[in-house]
């Protein structure tokens, strides 16, 4: 069984670490987050380290089952993984922290483009790496959505 579950640690593990350490970065700002006007599909504050754990579960698994099919271009799959994955951990600091909501937004906008890229460069590998990342670009949409409401709101 440990066999089979080996090559999915570290690319899970690592995954949420870095979804964890951004989270971490940004834990104290929810009282400011919660003074501005929302948009009126904003979930529950509870929802978002949910769904982003599952998530961040998704892409290590797609990450694991793309390399175990020992890509040709294994350094670009690698690459590509982790800009999105910088990209995806930027995100919060720039919201929160910054609290620059526009650039957040524009931000969200090229960590949807490198998602879809990401979708692509998995297919070529594995199907079902692929169709793990689609509830991530689908999240990473609504959160555009919301972004953007939250920057023309305030």
């Amino acid at each position: 069984m440990w066999k089979k579950l080996k090559p999915f640690v570290w690319p899970v593990v690592l995954t949420l670490l870095v979804g964890g350490l951004s989270a971490f970065l940004t834990r104290n700002q929810q009282e400011g987050f919660d003074t501005l006007n929302q948009p009126k599909l904003m979930p529950p504050p509870i929802a978002f380290p949910i769904v982003w754990s599952i998530l961040y579960v998704l892409m290590g698994i797609g990450l694991a089952l793309v390399l175990r099919q020992k890509p040709v271009q294994m350094g670009r799959v690698l690459v590509l993984y982790g800009v999105q994955l910088a990209v995806n951990f930027v995100w919060p600091l720039l919201f929160f922290l910054l609290q620059n909501y526009l650039l957040a937004f524009m931000w969200l906008v090229l960590l949807f483009v490198l998602i879809v890229v990401l979708i692509v460069e998995f297919g070529r590998y594995s199907m079902l790496a692929a169709l793990l990342q689609v509830p991530y670009l689908f999240w990473v949409g609504f959160a555009g959505y919301l972004n953007f409401m939250i920057a023309r709101l305030n």
